[in-house]
């Protein structure tokens, strides 16, 4: 055996700290370096010893999984082979111009791109692979071009940490203006004008909390303050309503939310209060003539309905209903154009898009047939129009984008996603299934196989679970998990508690005092699954990332003996100690969420009972691979680092146990397209490791 193949163990290093009178000691809080915050825009200032330990669990990752390198290259070549690599969307119009993005064959990144509304020659405005040259890691973030169509406002990151660099391009010589704007959230939002961006600030805690005012030109470090949000516990961000007269600054927590507006043709303008933040009181708008339209879950609208408010006093005593309350039916968004109200909502599980005519309020809405299908809605960049632009996907139905007149109700496809390798979607069933927990509900799960795969118990499963701040997953295709259905996988998601799959409750009834119901739920799905003879425990690899790697972290401990292996990216494990520590970027505006253990004892009981880091205990786990990246500000790399050497410490078996760290990246991975594609083949490598299938 290669030294690299023998797990490398942490050293402990007791640390101890009390709460509500309760003393812990963690062993493996070293792991996070003094100097995260200079380790997010520099990760070579990482302290060696860290660096070491993180470099020696990829050693052995490498080595552990290294009779599966021949495997991982021919899903990478697989799931390469299903994206048309000289792809491009469908071109959204605003005036003269049409704008897209494409990629073209052996590029990583998107590009930019522009051309005449009626017709004619592109012009390339930012091109992704050549910015990304140079750099281990890129990301284009937002881009947003002047409504003169002269200057676009574009947004990068070059290390993964989301601290993204503003520049603005002058599109007539296609070279950047001297305004380099250094720590945004990424992406601007131009004045009607087109003399001045707004953009928010990160601090250097990551948190957006400052909103500037940029005039083109000008140096940066002049840029007006136009608003700050003054409390820790909630994130900032700006945008613009439909019809480009306001500017939308919004700030929010994961249950409240407070909006003020300023004139786009006013730049200098006072932001407007439109009203005061009341706790739990969530509100989102859109202008039409004198008055606002509001979607809000005031007066216990559960599910959210739509209000209307004067423009000129916009306070809630002037709300007036305009959709009413329907209790199980969620609107999930809405988008006001000059003639027409759409909005998004979900019943019964399933998503539909519905058009008013504002002038008679006639109402007709789209729907489809599935079982289990996905729909998704964009706003385009024009207000008076009578087009709209959706999407439609099943988990056997490649993405068609249609073009839609509200009036006619004429429906054109526009573009159908091609899979070049092909694609015959009579070979594949999709299904919905309602699996019983324990208290009485029901969770939705959606299922994609082959026709022909045995459903005697004897298929592994590759079961995918997020469940938290109301993020329901939607059944929609997915060419990448044809790698293992076709290797005879079943593909599952759960639909738990804490998305909002069905209805505003379901959220509630899988956040803070409720979260056990997120973890109960994935593992009656679990159970549901075998019973109705899909697969069988031994065969089932749980996957989740985020929050839903904390799902993995918390099944793993609650019944780890149900589930063959697991897969926790980037997973958000430590939740006590990240939950009381209030420097952390995302700790204060997370206190709605999962509750705040430094002053609520009964949160911290809560909390402490399900940490997956904290209940680590000496009993058997499942094969686990987990991933990190060193600079994600969302879920630091340092608590699936603790988690793994805590689990390597307790455990009584030996498992495989894996912890791969990108070095290079944060949150979300790899950034070039194909590069993301070398880390799903690690999982789906370790998913058929796991199933006893490594050889297929």
């Amino acid at each position: 055996m290669s030294e690299n193949a023998l797990p490398p163990f942490a050293a402990k290093h007791p640390v101890t700290a009390t709460h509500h009178g309760i003393t812990t000691t963690d062993h493996y809080a070293w792991l996070r370096a003094e100097n995260w915050q200079e380790v997010m825009r520099d990760p070579s200032v990482l302290a060696e010893e860290i660096r070491a330990y993180l470099e020696a669990e990829n050693a052995h990752v490498k080595a552990g999984m290294a009779d599966t390198e021949t495997l991982q290259q021919r899903l990478f070549a697989e799931m390469k082979g299903r994206i048309k690599e000289d792809d491009s969307s469908v071109p959204s119009p605003d005036g003269p111009f049409a704008y897209a993005v494409r990629y073209v064959e052996g590029g990583q990144h998107p590009k930019l791109v522009r051309m005449p509304r009626d017709g004619g020659g592109e012009a390339m405005l930012v091109d992704g692979d050549k910015e990304a040259e140079g750099k281990a890691y890129f990301k284009l973030a937002g881009a947003m071009h002047s409504p003169d169509h002269r200057l676009l406002a574009w947004a990068h990151d070059d290390k993964g940490s989301e601290f993204y660099t503003l520049s603005i391009r002058d599109l007539e010589t296609g070279g950047d203006l001297a305004d380099r704007i250094e720590d945004t959230g990424g992406g601007g939002v131009w004045s009607a004008d087109g003399r001045h961006v707004f953009y928010v600030r990160l601090d250097a805690n990551h948190r957006p909390s400052k909103l500037f005012r940029h005039e083109v030109g000008s140096d940066p470090s002049t840029d007006a303050l136009v608003y700050e949000e003054a409390d820790p516990g909630f994130f900032m961000g700006v945008g613009k309503t439909q019809s480009g007269r306001f500017i939308v600054i919004e700030s929010h927590d994961h249950e409240t939310s407070e909006t003020r507006l300023i004139p786009a043709d006013d730049a200098t303008a006072e932001p407007r209060l439109v009203a005061a933040r009341e706790t739990a009181i969530e509100y989102s708008l859109d202008d039409h003539g004198d008055r606002l339209f509001i979607l809000t879950n005031a007066d216990e609208a559960e599910d959210f309905k739509i209000v209307t408010a004067p423009l000129d006093n916009p306070g809630r005593e002037t709300w007036e209903d305009y959709i009413p309350h329907r209790p199980g039916c969620l609107i999930l968004s809405m988008t006001v154009y000059r003639n027409h109200l759409v909005r998004l909502e979900r019943e019964d599980s399933l998503p539909r898009i519905v058009i008013r005519r504002l002038s008679d309020g006639e109402e007709h809405s789209i729907a489809f047939a599935e079982e289990a299908y996905s729909l998704g809605l964009g706003d385009g960049y024009e207000y008076d129009t009578t087009t709209i632009r959706f999407s439609y996907s099943s988990m056997t139905t490649p993405s068609r984008v249609y073009d839609y007149d509200m009036e006619t109700r004429e429906r054109v496809l526009r573009k159908e996603q091609e899979v070049p390798s092909g694609h015959d979607p009579a070979r594949y069933v999709t299904r919905r299934l309602h699996a019983p927990a324990a208290d009485g509900e029901t969770v939705p799960v959606s299922l994609l196989y082959r026709a022909d795969t045995p459903l005697n118990g004897s298929a592994p499963c590759l079961l995918y679970g997020y469940g938290s701040y109301g993020i329901s997953i939607p059944a929609s295709f997915n060419t990448n998990c044809l790698s293992l259905v076709d290797r005879g996988f079943v593909y599952a998601i759960a639909h738990i508690r804490g998305g909002k799959d069905k209805g505003f409750r379901w959220y509630k009834d899988g956040r803070r005092e409720k979260k056990l119901n997120t973890f109960t739920d994935f593992i009656a799905a679990a159970d549901y699954l075998v019973a109705g003879g899909f697969t069988s425990h031994e065969r089932i690899v749980a996957q989740g990332g985020s929050a839903g790697g904390m799902l993995m972290g918390a099944v793993a401990n609650m019944a780890g003996e149900k589930f063959g292996g697991i897969v926790a990216e980037v997973p958000f494990v430590d939740v006590l100690n990240t939950m009381l520590d209030d420097s952390l970027p995302l700790t204060p505006p997370e206190w709605p969420e999962w509750g705040n253990p430094i002053t609520d004892k009964a949160a911290y009981d809560y909390i402490a009972a399900y940490s997956p880091y904290d209940n680590v205990a000496a009993k058997a786990y499942p094969a686990l691979l987990a991933l990190a990246g060193l600079t994600d500000p969302r879920v630091t790399y340092w608590e699936p680092a603790k988690w793994v050497a805590r689990l390597r410490e307790l455990r009584i078996n030996d498992a495989p146990l894996f912890l791969k760290t990108n070095m290079e990246a944060g949150h979300g991975g790899a950034s070039g397209r194909f590069d993301r594609l070398k880390e799903v083949a690690l999982v789906y490598a370790f998913a058929l490791k796991v199933a006893g299938k490594a050889q297929g």
